[in-house]
């Protein structure tokens, strides 16, 4: 497999399942009804931030991952990322790979922290692996999430350190600001 950062070019053959999951509802807090037009904005991002694709040694799209900051301003030093892998790809390690990229892109930066503000609790896929490569669940907003068939479900944050002491009311030395 092969990660690298997306091009426009690469927009068609993200699309082919980017639009499938986002119209299905389950897993991400998109609009499920984005335009053609509308949908590259919402995943393809410019720097600071970055979007890459996973693709088979025949260049075939199996995933993609947009990293970017969580917040701004004072909290800019959290990053955050998104991850789509194609269904015809899924438990091929793509999640795990994109996922293990974005955090070494994190670290790289200088960000203090990675969080996800919006897992699907039943999204168990997501969270199994998140929790494998050291994210843990710290909070979760009951019914933040309308799931088109279980109906209001879960959504949590969740968090993973990047250097220094983590933890509530924990301060330490200051990373440089992304």
């Amino acid at each position: 497999m092969l990660l690298r950062e997306a091009t426009a070019d690469d927009w068609p053959a993200i699309a082919a399942f980017f639009h499938p999951v986002m119209a299905a509802g389950e897993t991400f807090t998109f609009p499920t009804d984005l335009s053609a037009e509308e949908a590259p904005g919402w995943w393809l991002l410019s720097p600071p931030g970055l979007t890459i694709v996973a693709t088979t040694p025949d260049g075939k799209v199996t995933g993609t991952a947009k990293m970017n900051r969580n917040h701004q301003g004072n909290g800019s030093h959290i990053a955050s990322a998104s991850y789509l892998v194609d269904p015809a790809h899924e438990g091929r390690g793509v999640g795990r790979a994109l996922c293990s990229y974005s955090i070494d892109w994190a670290r790289a930066r200088g960000y203090r922290a990675m969080q996800f503000n919006a897992v699907v609790e039943t999204n168990v896929h997501a969270v199994r692996l998140y929790e494998s490569l050291g994210f843990r669940i710290i909070g979760t907003l009951p019914g933040g999430f309308r799931h088109p068939e279980l109906g209001y479900v879960g959504l949590h944050i969740m968090h993973l350190p990047l250097t220094g002491p983590s933890g509530p009311g924990t301060s330490g030395p200051q990373a440089p600001r992304p």
